[in-house]
């Protein structure tokens, strides 16, 4: 590539990573693919999602960029969003036809990152939209078992009722 279209695939990168939802929807009404990616595979909707930019998410959704596309190391916007926590986005994926219980190649679903990092109100929604904890991952392991590990005593608790 020139360096002109270099700098402007970095800007746009940039406005996503900001959270410039106007912009972004204006570019991607000129025809820029929704399901752009960053040298690491990172999709733009990846990257609005893990930033906690809600409407930029939409707009990329609203134009067709794909919710279950993984980056080069098996993660999806909907286990990003529930690493970081941002409940909008997951319910937003959700609605826009994310698997709730999507995995990479690790087998970690979004329930799984959520129970590890202890954010008991996203295992709530994830429950509450049908994730499977009794989903195991590579290892064998379940939400409750992953949580476990980590320390993350609420949702082990809360999983502990689940069969799980």
């Amino acid at each position: 590539m020139d360096a002109q279209t270099l700098d402007f695939l970095h800007g746009v990168l940039d406005t996503v990573r900001g959270g410039d939802a106007q912009r972004i929807a204006r570019l991607l009404d000129k025809r820029l693919p929704p399901n752009l990616r960053d040298h690491k595979g990172d999709s733009l909707l990846m990257l609005a999602c893990y930033h906690g930019h809600l409407e930029t998410a939409r707009a990329l959704l609203e134009h067709g960029a794909d919710p279950e596309l993984a980056n080069d190391r098996g993660q999806t916007p909907l286990g990003g969003a529930a690493f970081k926590g941002y409940q909008p986005i997951v319910e937003l994926l959700l609605a826009h036809g994310a698997q709730v219980d999507g995995a990479g190649p690790d087998g970690r679903t979004a329930l799984m990152i959520a129970a590890m990092f202890n954010r008991l109100e996203m295992v709530e929604l994830l429950l509450s939209h049908g994730a499977n904890p009794l989903s195991r991952d590579a290892a064998g392991m379940t939400a409750r078992d992953a949580a476990l590990k980590m320390g993350a005593q609420d949702t082990a608790q809360r999983l502990a009722g689940t069969g799980a």
